[in-house]
């Protein structure tokens, strides 16, 4: 795949992906008079993700969000219920539950990974608990082994927001496919995109035709156009999280070059862990090592030693022309998730990696001059002395 950027421009955190196809898969919407959903390119978008994910049925929408929010009510959330989430994620995760009148209960991470830790999610569960909804954060898999073990002796479901992990296999199975429901986001963030929009999931048949009545506003349009029904009304709750056309154009052209994505990415993912390793040892940096050497190349990020040498290389980074970010502000140390959440335990680990983690630019079209260059930005790093 061509690679391009001018080192000396300032080298952004996140640039969208521009496939081959996109410009093409647009006009053909636009001539074709159908710009609204659930055309040709939204069935070519899903099969290609059901595909990628092994997943029965894949349903387009407009966000990640409003994937979530669909998975929230089709497992049947709803007033006082509760749901065990990782504290460090982001808001939709807990926004999708509140939505529905439920509780998100904070539970602490593992302090290598950023993922909810097994080990602490039983001792959140109460006789109020429906579901555990976990992040499979950059890609890197959550143990889901012992997330179904929990879920199953306690009778629960488990969603996966599997955001940041399209397409990555795993000896228990392909993300998306483990839990009883998942979700996709294509923000423009994302390593495959349409600008916004998302996905959900479904592998159990029982929840298709619900969730197909959900995303078309409560209505059984999708049995009508497909002949099943002589007319279609209002049957169910719903709102209106089927994407335009025009989006799933743009994410059809996407996953035709999901491959070339994920390995230039990759490419730059292992750059960054080959270059920066020695200095990381002797700086007491820790890089982000996947257990199992999987994940996603959504991310690459490094944990400081402290929140000062954080804030710090983020200064210094953005100061060489190296856009660099910090990450989630922990859910239960926010206004909302205090008055909506409840916190199970300690969340130290939580704290202490969102305080201290650094994320370095990763973006399909980065060229080999400015992945040296963040390399060699980072290397020359003053740490703080005090």
């Amino acid at each position: 795949m061509a690679v391009g950027g001018d080192v000396n421009e300032p080298i952004l955190f996140s640039r969208p992906f521009r496939s081959p196809l996109e410009k093409a898969n647009l006009a053909a919407v636009i001539d074709s008079d159908h710009v609204h959903g659930d055309g040709s390119f939204t069935a070519s978008a899903s099969a290609k993700i059901a595909a990628l994910s092994d997943v029965e049925h894949v349903l387009l929408t407009t966000s990640g969000t409003h994937a979530l929010e669909m998975a929230v009510r089709l497992l049947d959330v709803g007033a006082g219920d509760e749901v065990i989430v990782p504290s460090f994620t982001f808001t939709s995760g807990a926004n999708s539950i509140v939505a529905t009148g439920g509780v998100p209960v904070f539970v602490d991470i593992e302090g290598n990974t950023g993922n909810i830790d097994p080990s602490l999610v039983e001792a959140a569960i109460t006789p109020k608990t429906k579901a555990i909804s976990v992040m499979h954060y950059g890609g890197v898999p959550v143990d889901m082994p012992a997330i179904l073990d929990i879920a199953r002796r306690h009778g629960l479901t488990v969603i996966e927001d599997n955001a940041h992990g399209l397409g990555v296999k795993t000896p228990f199975g392909t993300l998306g496919s483990v839990g009883d429901i998942a979700i996709q986001s294509f923000h423009d963030t994302k390593n495959v995109h349409s600008g916004e929009g998302g996905a959900v999931l479904i592998s159990n048949p029982k929840l298709r035709e619900r969730a197909e009545i959900m995303r078309e506003k409560g209505t059984n349009r999708s049995k009508f156009l497909r002949g099943q029904v002589d007319k279609y009304s209002w049957v169910d709750w719903g709102s209106s999280y089927l994407p335009s056309e025009l989006n799933a154009a743009v994410l059809d052209s996407q996953l035709d070059s999901f491959d070339a994505i994920q390995a230039r990415r990759h490419e730059i993912w292992n750059a960054y862990q080959e270059g920066l390793g020695e200095w990381a040892a002797s700086a007491e940096v820790s890089l982000m090592t996947p257990p199992g050497g999987i994940h996603a190349a959504h991310v690459f990020f490094m944990v400081m030693p402290s929140e000062v040498a954080r804030d710090a290389a983020l200064t210094h980074t953005r100061a060489h022309g190296v856009v660099s970010t910090f990450h989630y502000v922990p859910l239960h140390t926010s206004a909302a998730g205090q008055k909506f959440g409840r916190t199970a335990g300690s969340l130290a680990k939580t704290d202490a990696f969102s305080g201290r983690l650094l994320r370095l630019p990763l973006w399909t079209g980065m060229s080999e001059a400015q992945v040296t260059k963040v390399i060699d930005t980072m290397k020359r790093f003053p740490f703080p002395t005090h």
